[in-house]
């Protein structure tokens, strides 16, 4: 049945469908059932299925036709537990970026919610005032090629807390879900042992509290921390250049440590980028597990905005979520307010959104749109980043010098344009089927080698500089 359902993809891609089409709809869906004559669709919600249902319900039959399966009756149904419920419960449900995807602002903990006034922690545990957001859990953080790692990491640590991976740094830009899952890590814990000392801060709220402390004479501010199970620091790049606060974190960390209690960090770099990170602590915070969160491609920018209006009870146009995501992609959080400025414009207007009103809402909104990007200048910059020239990278040079940049060109080619196989394959003399394999390689070498993910990260990064 899945062997049916990839013939019907490879039809969809010679007769190149839209990439985001074939990206959202037909390589998260798949055939579970099939007598011959009748065939059950699974899709992964409903804005998947309304969509086979309307606009793709024609194509699909001519593609079943031409993978030699004419005439096949479909009966779609939702993948279980995949968005498949009322509206109200839909609402509670994430979307790609790891944030909740209800439309309502989410209010954050009031500020050192987690100190009293002489800045040592005040209570743990399950306790409302550990610093954690009980809405932050791994329930509704969506897991994707850009934070499958981190996730696994994480979930890992709240099997054995104190034993693997610690400390667990998670690093990454802004709004890709750092926070939410690094205090999912917390909302677990609290809940599969009520009794663990737990604190989320963030290090600005850490050296603030020792700051107070130190200018109270206040004493027991160390001590506090260090009867901590589980201490959860968020935003460590702050810490650079505080001497101070640096020496009694370190010697927290050391102390929490030894005890094998669980440390837990985010930043938006690693630690060897923290500019003026004294090196004991930079090699305390490296022997644990450091693992990144990257910008979602455009087929996740795709897939954000498609769940999220879905959840949302809107249908948007294929045009549309194109648009958004082709013009939106620097921040996950600038493409959240920008979908929800036009869905709750429709809603108080009660209109239908169109392509015309998001641009619109873009233009008004400020977002700086990005260079049109074309798959000659990916292999250029490609070339550019790796030394070569992009004429020896297109040719027949096989050697593992060349043929890497090649894969990672193809691979990005294919994430950030949705290019089919054969046209990227005819952008370097291959088939298609060779240009299936390099995007594969590069997809799981991403997941397992963090230097070829670090330079895929650093080409997106120079694509949109």
């Amino acid at each position: 049945m899945h062997q049916v359902w990839q013939a019907v993809i490879e039809q969809a891609e010679l007769a190149k469908l839209s990439g985001p089409t074939i990206s959202l709809f037909f390589r998260k869906s798949d055939i579970i059932d099939f007598d011959g004559a009748h065939a059950r669709l699974e899709v992964l919600n409903i804005f998947a299925r309304r969509q086979f249902e309307t606009k793709l319900a024609k194509p699909l039959q001519q593609l079943m036709a031409k993978a030699g399966y004419p005439g096949v009756k479909f009966t779609i149904v939702i993948r279980s537990g995949k968005n498949g419920g009322k509206k109200s419960e839909r609402a509670a449900q994430p979307d790609f970026s790891g944030r909740i995807a209800s439309p309502k602002r989410i209010s954050a903990p009031p500020k050192n919610a987690s100190f009293v006034s002489s800045g040592t922690p005040k209570r743990y545990g399950g306790e409302p005032n550990n610093g954690l957001n009980p809405r932050y859990r791994f329930a509704n953080f969506i897991v994707g090629g850009n934070n499958d790692l981190a996730h696994a990491a994480c979930q890992a640590v709240v099997e054995a807390p104190g034993e693997r991976y610690n400390p667990l740094f998670i690093y990454g830009g802004v709004g890709l879900g750092k926070t939410h899952l690094i205090q999912a890590i917390g909302n677990a814990l609290a809940e599969k042992d009520p009794s663990l000392k737990i604190l989320y801060t963030t290090i600005e709220e850490f050296y603030n509290a020792f700051v107070n402390a130190m200018r109270r004479k206040v004493s027991g501010f160390s001590d506090d921390y260090r009867k901590l199970d589980v201490l959860i620091v968020d935003d460590m790049q702050y810490i650079a250049g505080k001497e101070k606060s640096q020496e009694e974190f370190f010697h927290t960390f050391n102390a929490l440590q030894q005890m094998n209690k669980q440390v837990i960090i985010s930043s938006d770099r690693p630690p060897r980028e923290i500019s003026t990170l004294t090196d004991r602590l930079r090699t305390r915070l490296e022997m644990g597990m450091a693992i990144d969160i990257q910008m979602p491609d455009y087929e996740t920018r795709c897939a954000i905005i498609s769940a999220k209006s879905g959840l949302s009870g809107v249908t948007l146009d294929t045009q549309i979520v194109e648009y958004l995501a082709e013009n939106i992609r620097n921040n996950i959080r600038e493409l959240e307010g920008v979908l929800n400025q036009l869905l709750a414009y429709c809603e108080v207007r009660g209109i239908e959104p169109t392509i015309e009103l998001a641009k619109s809402i873009l233009t008004q909104s400020h977002v700086v749109k990005p260079k049109t990007l074309n798959a000659k200048q990916i292999i250029d910059k490609t070339a550019r980043y790796f030394k070569l020239d992009p004429k020896i990278m297109c040719g027949k040079d096989r050697s593992h010098n060349i043929a890497e940049p090649r894969q990672i060109a193809m691979y990005l080619i294919r994430t950030e344009l949705s290019m089919s196989f054969p046209k990227i394959g005819r952008e370097f003399s291959r088939d298609h089927s060779s240009v299936m394999h390099s995007v594969e390689k590069i997809d799981e070498c991403i997941k397992n080698d963090f230097y070829i993910r670090q330079q895929v990260s650093d080409i997106r990064e120079k694509l949109y500089g």
